[in-house]
């Protein structure tokens, strides 16, 4: 193995949030998830699919998934591009969109896998610097050489960029693909779906994971010009034909069409974000206003890791990313209301004489 090793491809991997064993007592505000149940048409869904069924292959193309999504946002299934989470949907636009050999744009406090994609399929990047204030300048990613990606709620800060931003990128860089990752779009901001017949340049990526409730299924989706989703399907077909299971394509359905249960875990998640915000902000903790369904707190006199060690010893989990613009921040998921009281008063308890 020593003598081999030199021949074997090296990269740094995504490192995702701790995952421990569920427990009553523990609270789990590190990655993200919603923590609300799917829809209940998710579970007429599931109870509706047959063992027989799954000797079959799925759709190849996830036809059913894509109409259901199309119609929803007013798009042909044309225009929409599913996938085993939004994770592999991205991985594929970077080999569709960014393997020419010229840099590609995204912000520097940013979601790390787009640098471990970078890194894996040889594609050069510059990561540009967020403004004092963690937020992106349009600007900077005016004339980029081989495309631009930046999630819009950024993460981990959760600002949300207006519409107008987007456009302001987007007519800077008619001939290069610009991707707008909107894992958390839903609790807060616009969607950039709205710009799809404006601009054939444009592709938004979005998944079932946090607003939907269907983290566990790996459910992603693309939105574009049918030239962007054309390609991208080339790519995919090119060296994976493995698609969606007929079990997420079926629940992703059900999801989609359930919008009144989507709305209503939507809105009990940003009045808990504004609560949490309220309460953290009587505890002089410092953050930007979020529209995702985190927050990204700091204190001026309580070191980030030393909370951070606090919390995990009440079972209390929260993500700290330990790199230069980011330790002095806790990543903090919005979980129900029962969850967010109980972190709460552990921190109105710690910070007590400090």
């Amino acid at each position: 193995m020593p003598e081999l090793s030199s021949h074997f491809r090296q990269v740094t991997p995504y490192v995702p949030g701790i995952q421990p064993a569920p427990s009553p007592d523990l609270i789990k505000l590190n990655t993200n998830e919603n923590p609300y149940p799917p829809s209940p048409a998710v579970k007429e869904a599931l109870s509706r699919t047959s063992a027989e069924r799954l000797r079959l292959y799925p759709s190849p193309e996830a036809e059913p998934l894509g109409e259901t999504i199309g119609a929803h946002f007013g798009l042909s299934s044309s225009q929409i591009f599913t996938g085993n989470g939004s994770d592999e949907v991205l991985a594929l636009a970077f080999l569709a969109f960014f393997a020419d050999g010229k840099p590609v744009y995204f912000p520097d406090v940013t979601y790390s896998f787009y640098e471990v994609w970078a890194d894996l399929f040889s594609i050069p990047f510059e990561k540009k610097r967020l403004g004092d204030d963690l937020r992106m300048v349009a600007s900077d990613y005016a004339g980029a050489p081989g495309g631009i990606v930046f999630p819009n709620p950024n993460a981990p800060t959760g600002i949300c960029e207006p519409l107008s931003f987007i456009e302001e990128i987007l007519t800077a860089n008619r001939d290069v693909c610009v991707i707008v990752d909107e894992a958390y779009i839903d609790f807060g901001g616009k969607s950039a779906i709205s710009l799809i017949g404006k601009y054939d340049n444009l592709l938004v990526v979005q998944t079932f994971s946090k607003s939907r409730s269907l983290a566990g299924m790996r459910i992603g989706f693309a939105a574009g010009a049918k030239g962007l989703i054309e390609r991208l399907k080339d790519v995919k077909y090119s060296f994976n034909s493995y698609t969606m299971s007929r079990v997420s394509i079926d629940v992703g359905c059900a999801a989609v069409k359930d919008h009144a249960y989507f709305e209503e875990t939507r809105e009990k998640i940003i009045h808990t974000r504004e609560r949490m915000e309220r309460a953290l902000a009587a505890l002089e903790f410092e953050f930007p206003q979020s529209q995702a369904n985190f927050l990204f707190v700091r204190h001026p006199r309580i070191d980030a890791a030393v909370l951070y060690g606090a919390l995990l010893e009440k079972k209390i989990y929260v993500r700290h990313f330990d790199a230069e613009r980011t330790r002095d921040y806790l990543r903090i998921t919005v979980g129900t209301d029962e969850e967010t009281d109980v972190l709460l008063k552990f921190l109105t308890e710690y910070l007590k004489g400090r």
